[in-house]
């Protein structure tokens, strides 16, 4: 009779429950950009006054006041500025492709009239693709930079800055594969305190997002391409390799000749693979700044997950990320789709007020221009809000109770599960595709999480999952069906 008693209990609450107020959860406003200003966004953050502060490619920095709508020039003359980083209302770190520059306004009159030089120790050849991400910072104030690869598209000038290494370029006729042919091309590198450059983890194509979590884990995304089978996440630690061979040839120590020619088997027994794949054409093609909702419920429901802007379509993917043996691995969910979001999210931060202000760049590929502002309406969406793995199969957690029969109807959960192959290749197709099927679904007394068995489990692939027709309690749709995971590790008995 307890267990009765309970469980009437809980129905009874949930009936009386209120429904949630139905609607959008999320809204898109656009911000109106300077009239003559070339607005494709390299760089966003906000002051502590809240005023926001944008670098755009063509040169300019620039701050906007949110309650005046007024823009204001703070600097100008960089050269494609792709970072910034705040450390009061008068000083800004910029990150541009020749240097890390330090911006400061000295008599605070709104301009920066100090422009300094923070470190370039670096190498540039004139590539046009070698551009540069960051700064991020960690709890002991050391920052991390992205050194994009330089492409094969383009040309090494004949004045270079740097030591040239010719091993880090791939020279067989016909291989057009990015290179590294000084330091510290395709690396991530560490700025200490004293001001000196470190090189810290090597392996990465076009690395056009970098983020430093509340315990100082460092995130990097990576661009499909060559050695790159898909666009991916990883948690980069020192020391390590993530893939592509090029800046080998700076590790300190390394003699092993050309990386591009030692055995793929090598290479890949050499690499740590990401925490999460986007899978291509599926849920991202180029992904590029990640940050974390740190506004305590500002933004909805999805505290501590981390959103990730993406160049090829008017969406942001939400990444959910748990550790699994000690290592990171997740999903990733497209969190919002369209609503009048441009393409080109290539930088986003969260303002004071919890809103998330997204960039917009094209930068010679597919893309827009703009800023604008995606608000919570305080409207509670229905989503996945965690999908973590079992020992035999996954566990989903919704943001609101699930209406039963459809939870427990197997059918509603179709799981399709492959990998991309690790090649020198631009790019790869999904292998061993096939489908998986859900043997057994159980649903939580709150009707919120769902566990489902899975006839098979491996290591090593994606596993995909597209969701039927799931409606909350109050009969409101589930606002994205589809949600992939990263399996690297399974649960250890």
């Amino acid at each position: 009779m307890k267990g009765v008693f309970f469980a009437l209990s809980i129905g009874l609450l949930m009936a009386c429950s209120p429904a949630p107020e139905p609607g959008e959860a999320y809204m898109v406003e656009n911000i109106e950009t300077p009239e003559g200003l070339a607005s494709q966004v390299g760089a966003l953050e906000f002051l502590p006054n809240g005023k926001l502060i944008a670098a755009f490619t063509r040169g300019e920095v620039m701050t906007y006041d949110t309650t005046t709508k007024e823009w204001h020039l703070f600097a100008e003359g960089l050269h494609d500025p792709l970072g910034i980083h705040v450390v009061d209302n008068d000083e800004v770190l910029v990150m541009q492709l020749p240097e890390l520059t330090r911006l400061k306004d000295t008599d605070s009159d709104g301009v920066a009239d100090l422009y300094e030089n923070v470190t370039d120790a670096f190498g540039i050849t004139g590539n046009y693709h070698e551009f540069n991400y960051g700064p991020e910072m960690d709890s002991r104030g050391n920052f991390y930079i992205a050194l994009n690869s330089s492409s094969s598209g383009g040309k090494m000038r004949d004045e270079v800055r740097g030591t040239i290494n010719l091993d880090g370029r791939d020279g067989t006729t016909g291989n057009r594969q990015m290179f590294s042919t000084v330091p510290y091309r395709g690396w991530v590198t560490k700025l200490t305190k004293d001001g000196t450059l470190h090189p810290f983890a090597v392996g990465f194509r076009s690395p056009n997002g970098i983020v430093v979590d509340g315990a100082d884990n460092l995130f990097v995304t990576d661009n499909q391409g060559d050695w790159v089978g898909t666009s991916a996440l990883f948690h980069v630690e020192p020391g390590k390799f993530y893939g592509h061979p090029g800046g080998l040839v700076w590790m300190s120590g390394w003699n092993r000749g050309n990386p591009f020619r030692l055995p793929l088997d090598t290479l890949d027994s050499m690499r740590t693979p990401p925490v999460v794949y986007f899978p291509h054409g599926i849920m991202a093609n180029s992904p590029s700044q990640p940050v974390f909702d740190y506004t305590d419920g500002k933004f909805g429901p999805f505290k501590g997950q981390l959103f990730v802007g993406e160049m090829n379509r008017g969406r942001i993917v939400r990444v959910m990320l748990e550790k699994v043996n000690g290592k990171f691995q997740g999903a990733c969910i497209p969190f919002l789709d369209s609503l009048g979001l441009r393409k080109g999210n290539n930088r986003l931060a969260f303002a004071p007020d919890g809103s998330l202000w997204v960039g917009q760049n094209a930068h010679g590929w597919l893309g827009d221009v703009g800023i604008q502002r995606i608000v919570f309406t305080g409207k509670q969406p229905v989503d996945v809000y965690t999908m973590r793995l079992t020992s035999d199969g996954f566990e989903l957690t919704f943001t609101q109770p699930i209406q039963d029969t459809a939870a427990l109807n197997p059918n509603n959960y179709q799981f399709a599960r492959y990998y991309y192959l690790y090649h020198q290749k631009y790019g790869s197709p999904q292998q061993e595709l096939e489908r998986i099927r859900v043997t057994d679904v159980k649903l939580s007394r709150n009707r919120k999480t769902v566990t489902l068995q899975l006839a098979s489990l491996k290591p090593g692939f994606i596993y995909e999952l597209n969701l039927g027709d799931l409606r909350s309690k109050w009969g409101q749709p589930i606002r994205s069906g589809l949600v992939c995971y990263t399996v690297n590790e399974l649960i250890k008995d």
